[in-house]
């Protein structure tokens, strides 16, 4: 199985760049953000003309999640993260695809910083890592696919100089990650590359694109049910350089062949034991004393 994710950048302006990655790289199985289009205009008969059927959560502005299958449709399992009902942005959904439980998810970018922006990414981060645990202890394996808005590393970044105040670089977004993978799940690209500046954001400014001034930011993490499957990973980097292009470059793994069926998959999803998150508030409290105990970061690089 091929897995990949895209934040796509706006599915309605980016269809036909969507559909010549999808026909030349041929995923069997990818995961869409930031649709930027209400459910109602989403091309399900142009992707289920180039063989993909869907599962999405569409939502205007900047939200919006997808997760694409070849053939058979995903199976659902949820349409949103747990742990706050009050949180009405597409930014989550989990289905079953041929016996593996993949999230796609598109975390909050959270400028400015410090701000409720910010505030609200630590808080979503907390729901993830909550989730996630939940996940991971099923012992079924999981995906969790999409673009993490969180540069994990100096390494990860051309130049980390001039986003020091950027939320993405933040030591409090940083640590959520980190907190993340302490649960036991593999990041798919640095584990196959660990000593290679790999990136999959190019921003449009500066010709960033241009110089190969980069982050990575998009990441596929694996649980130890399914890492054992994973053959190769990489970043279609060539997609960025197309016209019109996304921000964003495509993220995939392969993955070798397993057994189990979608559906004792879903079961095991919706009958798993959720962990009790935490207090948000207490949470959100403690970012804002680890971030007052910091030094100033400095001024941006003109």
């Amino acid at each position: 199985m091929k897995l990949a994710t895209f934040n796509v950048n706006g599915i309605k302006t980016r269809l036909p760049q969507l559909l010549d990655w999808l026909a030349k790289e041929s995923p069997d199985v990818v995961c869409l953000q930031e649709l930027k289009a209400l459910d109602g205009v989403f091309p399900r008969a142009e992707l289920e003309a180039a063989g993909y059927a869907a599962l999405f959560k569409g939502q205007r502005s900047w939200n919006g999640v997808a997760i694409l299958a070849k053939g058979e449709a995903p199976l659902e399992i949820r349409r949103e993260l747990p742990g706050d009902a009050a949180d009405d942005q597409s930014r989550y959904l989990e289905a079953a695809v041929d016996g593996i439980i993949v999230a796609c998810l598109y975390l909050p970018n959270g400028n400015p910083q410090p701000g409720p922006k910010f505030d609200y990414k630590l808080a979503w981060f907390e729901r993830l890592q909550q989730h996630a645990a939940g996940l991971y202890a099923s012992e079924h394996p999981v995906a969790l696919a999409g673009d993490f808005n969180v540069v994990p590393t100096d390494f990860d970044i051309y130049n980390p100089k001039s986003w020091r105040k950027d939320a993405l670089l933040q030591p409090e977004s940083r640590a959520a990650y980190e907190k993340l993978l302490a649960q036991g799940w593999v990041d798919s690209l640095r584990h196959l590359h660990p000593d290679e500046r790999i990136y999959t954001f190019w921003d449009y400014f500066r010709q960033h694109w241009q110089r190969n001034a980069g982050l990575r930011i998009d990441h596929i993490l694996l649980n130890a049910a399914l890492a054992p499957r994973l053959k190769a990973a990489g970043v279609d980097s060539w997609v960025r350089g197309e016209e019109h292009a996304s921000d964003h470059a495509p993220v995939w793994v392969e993955l070798g062949a397993g057994k189990g069926a979608a559906a004792k998959a879903v079961k095991a999803a919706k009958t798993a034991k959720p962990v009790k998150p935490a207090k948000t508030a207490k949470a959100v409290k403690t970012a804002k004393a680890a971030k007052a105990a910091k030094p100033a970061p400095r001024k941006k690089a003109s």
